[in-house]
């Protein structure tokens, strides 16, 4: 059974999270042979003032 974490900044759509949950799980089901009901597709939102990069939060870039 794949489990698959997308993590990403918040601020998606219910129906961009709805599209991805889609296609990742019609992506592990044709690469890998899992049957689509058996692939698990967990998505993870962080706020901007949780990531950084370059030692910089996102938050403090706006």
């Amino acid at each position: 059974m794949p489990y698959v974490t997308v993590k990403m900044l918040g601020g998606r759509t219910e129906d961009q999270k709805k599209a991805l949950v889609e296609k990742v799980t019609d992506a592990v089901s044709e690469t890998t042979g899992a049957p689509k009901e058996n692939v698990v597709v967990f998505i993870e939102e962080m706020e901007k003032n949780h990531y950084g990069v370059a030692g910089v939060r996102l938050s403090d870039k706006e």
